[in-house]
């Protein structure tokens, strides 16, 4: 292995051990003393910090994950690398914080992470992801489907503002990560009682086992643990 390639391969892992840094986790255990895993969605997610950590939770973890992703992708540029090793590291980082290293591989859904590279090599995404996601905050209760179509939607938005095709398909890969990671269900098994396919596109599309959207977001593994809500 050449000094080039070995030190593409070295900046690829770093992005991977940087997005595997949970920030959200972290915030359970030294905020609330709770493993976001167990608790709401189960997802290491801006979502689920803001339900058990209210708005300062969420713009904090927020951008520390945003910016676990602008420096390995940040470095990338900075010691020269082509567009496509840039995009390889950036994605790695998406990789890492929907499937962490040190947590088990469950993490969240890797939005977050996106606008981080985005911010690096395609600033006009983020302003068209940040669009769709606050469409699904004034419906809550399905706010992972316009998550969705923003990210469906971003390689043909690259496409439209002639970016260059490495940017194009690293839009693609955001795109088939965050389907294989929604479909995936953060390693939760399929409920015995439900059909395979209803809870596959239920994933999908809501990103979330059950029909009842409450039931799913306040779920805890035991009544006793439940902290009190941030407001």
């Amino acid at each position: 292995m050449n000094n080039k390639l070995l030190g593409r391969a070295l900046l690829i892992l770093l992005g991977y051990l940087c997005g595997s840094v949970s920030f959200a986790y972290l915030a359970g255990r030294l905020w609330r003393a709770i493993d976001l895993r167990r608790y709401g969605s189960r997802k290491l997610s801006a979502s689920n910090v803001h339900t058990y950590f209210g708005l300062g939770g969420l713009v904090l973890v927020g951008i520390l994950d945003i910016a676990k992703a602008v420096w390995p992708t940040w470095l990338s540029i900075r010691l020269g690398y082509e567009l496509a090793v840039t995009v390889w590291v950036g994605l790695a980082a998406m990789a890492g914080h929907n499937w962490p290293l040190f947590l088990g591989f469950r993490g969240g859904r890797g939005i977050t992470t996106a606008l981080g590279l985005l911010l690096c090599i395609f600033p006009g995404g983020v302003l068209w992801m940040l669009g769709w996601v606050a469409a699904g905050r004034l419906m809550p209760h399905v706010a992972a489907g316009p998550a969705l179509l923003g990210f469906m939607g971003l390689p043909l938005f690259a496409l439209w503002l002639h970016q260059p095709l490495a940017t194009v398909w690293g839009c693609l890969g955001m795109l088939l990560l965050t389907i294989l990671k929604r479909l995936e269900g953060n390693r939760q098994p399929i409920p015995p009682q439900e059909s395979t396919w209803r809870v596959l596109w239920r994933r999908l599309v809501l990103d979330r086992d059950i029909a009842d959207f409450e039931t799913w977001a306040r779920y805890q593994p035991n009544a006793n643990e439940r902290p009190a809500r941030a407001h």
